[in-house]
Order: C-alpha cells, then sequence, then structure tokens
C-alpha cells in the first residue's frame, strides 16, 4: 500500500487566517474586563513588579533531555498566578501581553510570528480570565482559591496549544497540527506543578510580606540549580548523540551512503535548521553538496551557506564561526545578511594537510538562540570522525579501483575484463556473438630497452587512448598484460568482430609521439568469439591471445582463432619432457646446409641446423623445440649439442683435407650466460678447431632486445677469434649504423629481402644498401635465401660475396651432404689449400 504524501508546505502568511479571529477575540475579552473593573490602572505600581517578575521567567527558560525526550521548563505561570491573584483582569492582559511584546521585539522574528504570538496570548490571557470571572470571586487562600486559578491557567495553557496547533495545521498541514497537540502533554505537566508554586508563593506573601526576600532567594536559587541541572543534562546528552553519531559513521561503507547517515542526525544534534556536507572534487570522485533541512525528509543538492564562507574556511583550514556571538568574524556578517541567514559553523574536513571539504550546520533553532563556542567544539569533533569515514571509504574504494584496474592507462585489468565476460556471456542474444580482440603492441620492449621504461609507458599510456578513442560506447576496453590490450564487444558474427578489428588496427596504427621521438607502432590481433571459440572467459583470453601470437608473421596482423593454432601450442606443451630425453638419449640430429662464394663458387662452410623427429608427433618444427627450449631452461644443452656435432664434423673435415667452417645460431638468452665463452673455448681446444673456423649467428632482433647485457659476451666470443654474423638483417628495428658498435664480422641478409629481390624494387633497394654500407664497413656479406638463378646473377653484380639456399643445397643431414659434396663439388687447389669448387648450379 502506498504510503500517504507529505502535505505541502503553505505560505507563511496563511497564520493570518488564525491571527486575525484571535486579535479580536482579544478586543472583545479586553472591553468586556474594563467594564467589570473600569479603575484598573490604579494597580500600575504592582502591575510593573510583576511585569518584571514575568520578563525574568521568560529568561528563565530551558531544556532538560531525559533519555530521548526534550521538556521545555519554563516558568512563566508563576507570575501568572501572582498576577491573576493581586491584579485587575485588564492591568493582567496588559502585563502578560506587554511582557511577550517586549520579548518578541527583542528577538527580531518576522512580523506574520510576531503578531501571532502577540494575538494568541492576548486571547488566551483574555478567555482564562473571563472565566475566572465567570467563577465564584476569590477570597484568601484556601482550597476555592486554588481551584479557580488551577481552572484559569489549564483554560491559558489549552487555549494557548489550541492556537497553536491551528495555525501549524493551516501552515504545514493537519499532521503537522496533530503532532502539536500530541507534543503539548509535557507542557501541561509543568504548568500544573509552575501553578502549585505559585500558590505557595501567594499563600507566603499573604502570611507575611517579608517573605518576598526569602522566595527571591529561593527563586533565584532554584533557576541556578535547574540551569546546572539542565546544562548536565545537555551536555550528557550531547556526549551520547555524538557518539551514537561517530559510531553511524565509522560504519558507513562508502561516500555514497554517507551523507544519509550523517546529515540529517548532524542538524538534530546541532538544532540547525540546515546540515551541509560539501566534498571538494578530487581526482575521479566528483564534487559533493549535499543538504540536510528541518521538516524535509530528502537531502537538498543546494546550500544556504554564502560561497564567500565556505572560501574563507577552506583558506583558513580552521573552523569559522558567524554570528552574533563571533566577533571575530564579524567581517563575513555581510554575507549572512545577503543570503538571509542568522548564523553559520563551518568546520574543514581534513586529510593530512590538505582541506577535502567541509561540514557545515546553518541557523540554530529558536528565537533567541544562536550558535556559541561550545557548538563549535562539538562540530569539530563530528568533523574529525567525518573526515576519517571519507578517507577510509575513499581507500576502499581505491582499493576495490586498484584491484579492477590497471595502474598505469588506468583500464579494466585482467581480473575486470574476465568479470565483465562473464556478466556478458550470462545474456545470450540471438544472432549476436560475445567478441574479444586482443592487441598485441609491437616494439614496446624495444622502446623500453632503447629509451626507458618512462618512454614505454607513454607508448602504452598513448595506445590506451587511442584504443578508447576508436573503440566505442558499447565496448569495454581493458589492458591484461605488458603490452597487450583486450576490446570486448558484441557484435553479429565473427566475420564482424574481424573487420571491426581489422579497422580498430588500421586506425590505431600511425605515428605516435614518445617525448621527443615519434614511433610508428603496429598491432597485432587476435580475436575469438563465445561460444564459437570458448565457453568461459579464460578460455576466451587464451585463445585470442594464441591468435595473437600468430598474426604477428602475417602482413595484415588480424588473426582469428581456431583449433589448430591450440593443437600447436598444446603440442610444444607436450614435447617439453621428450625434447630433453632427445638431447639426453642424442636423437636430435644436427643437418648442415653449405654456404657458397658467389665469385668462385667455393664451397667455404656450412650452416649446423637442429633437426627432431619426434616418435609420436613426426618432424617437429625448429620454431616450435626451440621455443620449448627457451622456456624450459633446456636452450643451453641444446646450443651445445649443436655446438658439438658442429665442431666435430668441422675436426673431420680438416682431417681429410677438406676443411669446411661451421656456423651455428645462437639465442640472445644464450648470450646472456656470461660462462658460454668459457664453454667455447672448452670445446674449440677439445675438438682442436680453429676459433677462426667457427661463427655464431646471432638473430638482429634477439640481439637488440637485450643489446646492453649481450655486448660484453660478444666482445669475449670475438677476443677468442670466433667470427660473429648478424642474422636476419633487416627485420629488426637497428639502423646500418649499429654495425659499427658491434663487434661482428659478418651481416646475413635476411631472405625476406633475397626472395623478394627480383621483382620488387624496394627489397632490391634494402639488398643493395645493405651491401654496399656492410663493404664500407669491412663486414662480410652473405645472401640467405638464394633459390633462383636471376637473384644470384643480382647478388653477385652487387659485390655480394657468400649465397647460401636451395639453388645450392637444402639442408642435409651428414652422410647426405657428404654425397652432395662427391656428386656436385670438385677438389680445387689454392694458396690456402684444396677446396671444394661447385661443378654447376642447377
Amino acid at each position: 500500500m502506498a504510503g500517504r504524501p507529505p502535505a505541502r508546505r503553505r505560505s507563511a502568511d496563511y497564520a493570518w487566517l488564525i491571527t486575525g479571529p484571535l486579535a479580536l477575540l482579544a478586543v472583545v475579552c479586553t472591553v468586556a474586563l474594563w467594564r467589570v473593573e473600569p479603575d484598573w490602572y490604579e494597580s500600575w505600581p504592582l502591575g510593573i513588579l510583576i511585569l518584571a517578575l514575568y520578563v525574568v521567567a521568560q529568561l528563565a527558560t530551558f531544556n532538560i533531555v531525559i533519555r530521548r525526550s526534550a521538556f521545555e521548563v519554563s516558568v512563566t505561570e508563576v507570575p501568572l498566578v501572582l498576577a491573576i491573584f493581586y491584579l485587575p483582569p485588564v492591568m493582567t492582559m496588559l502585563v502578560v501581553t506587554g511582557a511577550l511584546l517586549a520579548r518578541q521585539l527583542s528577538s527580531s522574528i518576522p512580523p506574520v510570528k510576531l503578531w501571532f504570538n502577540v494575538a494568541e496570548v492576548a486571547a488566551s490571557i483574555g478567555v482564562s480570565l473571563l472565566v475566572v470571572e465567570a467563577l465564584p470571586d476569590i477570597h484568601g487562600t484556601g482550597p476555592g482559591t486554588w481551584g479557580v486559578i488551577f481552572v484559569a491557567v489549564a483554560v491559558n495553557v489549552l487555549m494557548q496549544v489550541a492556537c497553536l496547533a491551528s495555525v501549524i495545521g493551516v501552515v504545514n498541514g493537519r499532521r503537522a497540527g496533530a503532532d502539536v497537540l500530541r507534543a503539548s502533554v509535557s507542557n501541561q505537566v509543568i504548568a500544573g506543578i509552575n501553578v502549585a508554586v505559585g500558590l505557595l508563593f501567594v499563600i507566603a506573601l499573604e502570611e507575611t510580606k517579608w517573605s518576598a526576600a526569602l522566595l527571591a532567594v529561593l527563586v533565584v536559587s532554584l533557576i541556578l540549580v535547574l540551569r546546572s541541572f539542565a546544562g548536565f543534562f545537555r551536555q550528557h546528552r550531547t556526549l551520547a548523540d555524538v557518539y551514537e553519531l561517530t559510531q553511524a559513521v565509522r560504519d558507513v561503507g562508502s561516500n555514497n551512503a554517507l551523507p544519509d547517515v550523517l546529515l540529517d542526525r548532524v542538524r538534530s544534534l546541532m538544532r540547525s535548521e540546515y546540515a551541509t556536507l560539501w566534498l571538494a572534487p578530487q581526482g575521479r570522485y566528483p564534487e559533493v553538496l549535499l543538504t540536510a533541512q528541518v521538516d524535509n525528509k530528502g537531502l537538498l543538492d543546494v546550500s544556504p551557506v554564502p560561497g564567500p564562507i565556505r572560501e574563507f574556511t577552506v583558506k583558513q583550514q580552521s573552523p569559522v564561526a558567524v554570528g552574533a556571538h563571533f566577533s571575530d568574524t564579524e567581517h563575513l556578517r555581510e554575507h549572512l545578511r545577503t543570503a538571509r541567514v542568522k548564523d553559520v559553523l563551518l568546520v574543514p574536513l581534513r586529510s593530512g594537510q590538505t582541506t577535502i571539504g567541509t561540514l557545515e550546520v546553518i541557523n540554530r533553532v529558536g528565537e533567541n538562540r544562536t550558535f556559541r563556542d561550545s557548538d563549535v567544539q562539538v562540530l569539530e569533533t563530528i568533523a574529525a570522525h567525518v573526515a576519517v569515514a571519507v578517507e577510509n571509504s575513499r581507500l576502499v574504494d581505491r582499493l576495490r579501483h586498484d584491484a579492477y584496474h590497471d595502474r598505469l592507462t588506468g583500464m579494466p585489468n585482467r581480473r575486470r575484463i574476465i568479470d565483465a565476460l562473464a556478466e556478458s556471456m550470462t545474456v545470450r542474444a540471438e544472432g549476436e556473438v560475445v567478441a574479444v580482440m586482443l592487441f598485441d603492441v609491437d616494439g614496446q620492449r624495444n622502446v623500453n630497452e632503447s629509451m626507458g621504461h618512462a618512454a614505454g609507458d607513454k607508448l602504452l599510456a598513448e595506445v590506451s587512448a587511442r584504443l578508447r578513442a576508436i573503440a566505442g560506447s558499447g565496448a569495454l576496453v581493458g589492458r591484461i598484460g605488458g603490452d597487450e590490450f583486450v576490446v570486448t564487444l558484441r557484435a553479429a558474427s565473427i566475420e564482424t568482430t574481424i573487420e571491426i578489428a581489422t579497422r580498430m588496427r588500421e586506425r590505431l596504427r600511425g605515428p605516435m609521439a614518445v617525448g621527443s621521438l615519434t614511433l610508428d607502432v603496429d598491432t597485432a590481433v587476435g580475436v575469438s568469439v563465445y561460444p564459437d571459440h570458448g565457453s568461459d572467459p579464460e578460455t576466451l583470453l587464451q585463445r585470442a591471445e594464441l591468435a595473437a601470437n600468430a598474426a604477428k608473421v602475417l602482413p595484415y596482423g588480424v588473426q582469428p582463432f581456431h583449433p589448430a593454432l591450440e593443437s600447436r601450442a598444446v603440442r610444444r606443451l607436450g614435447i617439453a619432457a621428450d625434447l630433453r630425453r632427445a638431447l639426453d638419449n642424442g636423437q636430435l640430429e644436427v643437418y648442415f646446409q653449405p654456404k657458397v662464394t658467389l665469385a668462385d663458387r667455393h664451397v667455404l662452410g656450412v650452416e649446423c641446423l637442429a633437426r627432431w623427429v619426434h616418435p609420436a608427433h613426426g618432424e617437429v618444427a625448429p620454431e616450435d623445440f626451440v621455443a620449448v627450449a627457451e622456456h624450459t631452461g633446456q636452450l643451453a644443452r641444446l646450443t651445445e649439442v649443436v655446438l658439438t656435432a658442429g665442431l666435430r664434423r668441422c675436426r673431420e673435415w680438416a682431417a681429410a683435407d677438406r676443411p669446411l667452417s661451421v656456423a651455428v645460431n645462437l639465442s640472445a638468452r644464450t648470450l646472456l650466460d656470461s660462462r658460454f665463452p668459457d664453454l667455447v673455448e672448452e670445446l674449440l681446444t677439445e675438438h682442436q678447431v680453429g676459433p677462426g673456423q667457427l661463427t655464431f649467428e646471432i638473430s638482429e632482433p634477439g640481439m637488440l632486445s637485450d643489446i646492453e647485457r649481450v655486448l660484453p659476451t660478444l666482445y669475449r666470443l670475438r677476443d677468442l677469434g670466433v667470427r660473429l654474423s648478424v642474422d636476419d638483417f633487416g627485420t629488426g628495428a637497428s639502423s646500418l649504423a649499429y654495425l659499427r658498435q658491434w663487434p661482428v664480422h659478418e651481416v646475413k641478409i635476411d631472405d625476406s629481402f633475397v626472395q623478394g629481390m627480383a621483382t620488387d624494387s624496394g627489397d632490391l633497394a634494402i639488398v643493395r644498401a645493405v651491401i654496399g654500407l656492410s663493404r664500407e664497413f669491412g663486414l662480410t656479406v652473405v645472401a640467405e635465401g638464394v633459390e633462383s638463378e636471376l637473384t644470384l646473377d643480382l647478388l653477385e653484380e652487387m659485390g655480394c660475396e657468400i649465397g647460401q639456399g636451395y639453388l645450392f643445397s637444402r639442408p642435409l643431414p651428414y652422410e647426405r651432404l657428404e654425397a652432395w659434396l662427391s656428386a656436385q663439388t670438385e677438389p680445387e687447389s689454392t694458396p690456402t689449400g684444396e677446396v671444394r669448387r661447385l661443378r654447376a648450379v642447377i
């Protein structure tokens, strides 16, 4: 059942609907009482005395809080009893109304409220005095007099309560008027007690006028005791309220819940019309401005606090109180008058040395009440706990955010991507797939090595910003690894996903500014989709990563997942243990591919290449088992096996007067082992092979990635007399100028350029440039991938010295190489000894 809607608040001017009739009633009562006793003015001296007592009684009003109930203790009924007993009716009306009017005028309250209060009191006392006139005359101080005075005061109190409930009901609604009636019970009890005290005063005064002195002492003592008692209860209640509020604030779990828990309690505790929480914008946290207002159950997003006062508080970094009791901020009161605010307290919320916001209370409730220094201390205590709560909630939020976001780019991390994919996969839309596109940034590691990690971080930040811009509003973009970014979205099909990935890759390409340099950055994109390629997020990401690895060798750079990719990866894992056994049992075979001088067709050496025929899987691709060896720590053993076989054959050829040099491929990881040169020296000595007969070929991209760390090993190998060759030259990010810094003897042009030079002018220009500049640096040039007579002629014309490729021979096992040497070459004597010369190139 829906709750009753709240009553709409009317204008305060509606109070005149009650004030007018009350004023008329007061006039009628005054006229009627005047006729009863026309010479009422003769008692003016006593009237002035009771008027003074009435004013003092009004100032002696104070509150007592017991448990959760507040009681307003007022002793105005005591002088009222004296007035009814000693003064004529009209004089009594003037005394009571005059005392109230004097107090109201000193409070600067609105005219509507002022004249309602005057009319209410005048009408109430007038009606009560007419009741007195209708009852038997007052004689003496006996029970009859008590009854008449009790009835008169009761009528006065009930009349005031009825008038107040009526005006509140007219302005704020019937329910508010009913609340006034329910809250008046305690006031009626206190009024009855005050009547009894007043009658005791009357009895004492009637007995002897000298009792007035004792009564005065008693009244002053009672007022002091009650004030002390009320202050004690108020302090106790304030401490209890502050404790409860701080407990509630401490239990708040987030910034969003804090205002709901805090503001209404602060407003009630500080007895203010408004309570405001303002938090300054900070990082990803927006500005917060919320206000609780009395009689308004919701929170407002505005505050009556003038902006200059809040700015002054933030600047001072200390509490600021503006009002009648705070002379040191008198220069700020003009802002209050402009905003029509009575008084304000503002306390800064601080985190360390930084002000993160303010806690504010506005307009102390009550006609004659304003904020004081004690209120500032209470609000400071609350503000300290609120500042801690804000920082704790932001810390929790920050930890939660950090747990699901990448610190460098602010993007969702792997955990958040997995959660988002799991959520997306729970909602299956007909004709749609959940797509995962993994972007692998090419060359980021090279940037780290050459320009430092700060530059690499800038590159990743630029990639992330560009990805966000091109991904679209329906996509989630995250970073799941060092140089791996993921974009997940819903698409119509896998074909659509590939089109999207291709467009995004093209838009992502292009120059990126990293410091003072502009780099061309490329990416490889792997694509997987749910449900075709997996039923859980981890599988989708793993398969997208497999596809991205495969995409690195594709010219268009985008690869959807297919089962063959996974079977190859699984196959690599499956052969790891078998590779170790193969190395231990000598099951790997070393093949040899001849290297031929182009000028005179002499076979001067061979390149040693490992081959492995697995008993179950058949022939394993070299890149597969080399990758397995790198990841399982068996690369050093594999290199030693190939190097040992090559040196053994080199010794055998030298012993048979057919000297051939050997070349062995090295990984940059092998060069990171400082013990490797010692191993090379031991093997050369063991097999009695001269260092000049051994060439180590190091891949250019591999060498570039760890150039500073591998250079010491390269220099030690060079000092041994071993020849060093840069393999796959042209496929890395280096320039030819690096050749002057590296201790190498030979440059080996990558076969992708050599095979394309006969048909591609760009490849031809690259090969020509490499040959020309290498010769300028005094380096030997080897062209691999020579597969046609046209390519051979072009290389010979450009001055390339050595060739290697299928035109001469494919890699052969030792026995077949021996047969090839016998069939395809013939001995030829040279000044340095006998060499094998090709009979013809077929």
